[in-house]
């Protein structure tokens, strides 16, 4: 970060936060950030973010693109030192307001709780607190797969809070699924909340939806809604709100950049739309022959049990009906989506539109996710799926964004009476 561009945009960024500060935005800074799902999430919730960190080189490059006042950083986290960007960035020790990431846990390992740190296989978590230590920011969202409370049956979980309150934080974890907010989408995310004024409450659902969480903490670290919970909360976002209105494609069709070509027929569609009239990344993939045919016989909310058994692939033509649930699938215009894949491959999900011959668009993907459609997407097809696959749900994210503010603002936690397991 030494050429001039980078200077130029170290400067911007400085009047950027004094901006910021004068007009009460708060400031993250965001680690392990992928293509932005988090930060575009607290950007709607009026924060500013000034840095983002990622190894993945698209991923960054799509980071930099949508939020061009923050530092784009691409190196290994191991080769940066926080002094030395919260120098660069013009702040104290505590005038961050929040630090949001979510160190991928594939390498998380403990045997002895004491010597956690000093494991290699943790060193990505080591990194994230290395800059909780330096900038002691205000408040922090550490999120990770619901996964991470398994690992070695709670040990790396329990060290993990212990560490952030030695820090000096008080700290609150939940399980959160994602429709609960709005978002089109089966996906649960573990969310642990720390802040150094008191604990911070979880956002409380606002759309009613349910899932199986057959996961730990399924039933005691998540939000429990009650059928009379659906006559107080918004119906959930179904497939049809959430991708009815994108422009119809056969397969091999589309483009980087399209025109709407139909009005808008959910609110939610009317939220994701660009005001240009444009979107992007809405090119449909061709298939080989044999899933094209295995694809027309895979009903709405059907999956490969569907196909002909001749005609499925021959490892899973031993499969019992019980397994490989997803696979193969076809949408359902009335339901959620399943959790959205790295990957736009019939073999490992539901990727087939509920009344399109044809797989997921990656902007479709974008949508499932929440992103809105000004949102745009670089880096090759195959690694634009990725980058989306990957995003933290971006009105999750914006969910807890606004309840962040509220805490640091001394407001008391919004939407408390609305969900009778609030606490739960």
């Amino acid at each position: 970060m030494s050429d001039k561009a980078d200077k130029a945009r170290l400067k911007l960024i400085k009047n950027e936060r004094t901006t910021a500060t004068q007009n009460d935005r708060f400031t993250t800074i965001d680690l392990f950030c992928g293509a932005g799902g988090i930060a575009e999430g607290f950007k709607q919730a009026g924060y500013r973010c000034l840095y983002g960190n990622d190894i993945m080189q698209e991923a960054i490059e799509t980071f930099a693109a949508n939020h061009p006042h923050a530092i784009a950083d691409c190196r290994s986290i191991e080769l940066v030192e926080p002094v030395e960007i919260r120098q660069q960035l013009g702040l104290e020790k505590g005038e961050l307001d929040v630090l949001v990431g979510g160190p991928p846990c594939q390498g998380f390992s403990i045997n002895a709780p004491e010597r956690f740190l000093s494991d290699p296989r943790n060193k990505l978590f080591r990194h994230y607190e290395r800059f909780l230590e330096e900038f002691e920011p205000k408040a922090f969202v550490f999120e990770n797969v619901p996964g991470l409370l398994s690992l070695a049956d709670g040990k790396v979980f329990n060290q993990i809070i212990k560490q952030f309150t030695q820090l000096g934080y008080n700290v609150t974890a939940k399980i959160l699924f994602a429709a609960h907010y709005g978002v089109p989408q089966e996906r649960w995310r573990l969310i642990l909340l720390g802040s150094k004024n008191g604990e911070i409450a979880h956002p409380v659902p606002t759309h009613y939806a349910k899932g199986r969480a057959n996961f730990r903490g399924g039933k005691t670290m998540t939000f429990q809604l009650s059928d009379n919970d659906s006559t107080l909360l918004l119906a959930p976002i179904t497939i049809k709100d959430a991708i009815g209105d994108l422009p119809r494609l056969e397969m091999g069709e589309g483009a980087e950049e399209v025109g709407y070509t139909t009005e808008a027929r959910s609110d939610y569609a009317v939220q994701m739309r660009n005001t240009t009239g444009v979107t992007f990344n809405h090119y449909a993939a061709k298939l080989s022959k044999i899933n094209a045919e295995r694809m027309k016989h895979v009903k709405p909310g059907g999956s490969w049990r569907d196909i002909p058994h001749d005609l499925l692939p021959k490892g899973m033509q031993r499969a019992r009906k019980s397994d490989h649930t997803k696979r193969y699938g076809r949408l359902h215009p009335d339901s959620l989506a399943g959790t959205v894949l790295t990957k736009c491959d019939p073999h490992w999900g539901t990727v087939f539109l509920p009344d399109q011959d044809r797989t997921l668009t990656v902007r479709e993907a974008a949508r499932l996710q929440s992103f809105p459609d000004s949102y745009r997407f670089l880096g090759s097809r195959v690694t634009q799926y990725a980058q989306v696959g990957n995003a933290v749900p971006v009105l999750m994210a914006r969910a807890l964004g606004e309840t962040i503010q509220h805490h640091l603002k001394g407001h008391p936690q919004i939407n408390e009476s609305r969900v009778a397991a609030a606490n739960g």
